[in-house]
């Protein structure tokens, strides 16, 4: 599961909520947020299974921890922007566009960011942001410390992300 979730943070049809659109979700589809994510990158134009808003929502937070980590290091560049922009796709609309744009301009803040991570999700949302870099600096590998502690994530479950996606693990 965990090397699908780059992609499904950003899926544009998942980020509705953000926008507003969470009230007119159902409140349960009996499917899990997998499968809802497989179902908005099916090829077909509408996904097969509506997200709940809780879904929405975690799409949400997917992203921003994407776009919190991809500014850990202190700068987001033209590379970093781009593939961040282009995990959206082309049917963003304005509202779910200036989510983004005002995620990419806010300061980068880990408490925050961890307060918001509905129990469980945790692993997720750590995964994602480990994505979203190349874990290529000192800033980078700080970024992630913070965010697993605050996370209340062991050093070894942390390990066994950065294992599971092919990078260099933090801890020995």
């Amino acid at each position: 599961m965990l090397g699908g979730l780059a992609g499904a943070a950003g899926a544009g049809g998942l980020l509705a909520s953000l926008g507003g659109a969470a009230a007119s979700r159902p409140a349960q589809n009996n499917a899990s947020f997998g499968q809802v994510l497989n179902s908005a990158f099916a090829q077909t134009p509408e996904p097969e299974i509506e997200p709940t808003a809780d879904q929405e929502v975690a799409a949400g937070l997917m992203l921003r921890a994407m776009i919190q980590a991809a500014k850990s290091d202190g700068n987001l560049d033209d590379a970093e922007r781009e593939k961040l922009l282009g995990q959206l796709g082309e049917e963003v609309d304005g509202e779910e566009a200036a989510f983004v744009q005002a995620e990419m301009q806010a300061p980068v803040d880990v408490a925050g960011l961890a307060s918001q991570v509905p129990t469980g999700m945790e692993p997720q949302i750590y995964a994602v942001s480990l994505m979203a870099i190349n874990l290529d600096s000192q800033a980078e590998a700080q970024y992630l410390d913070q965010l697993g502690k605050a996370l209340n994530l062991a050093p070894q479950a942390m390990n066994n992300i950065h294992t599971q996606l092919g990078v260099q693990t933090l801890y020995t």
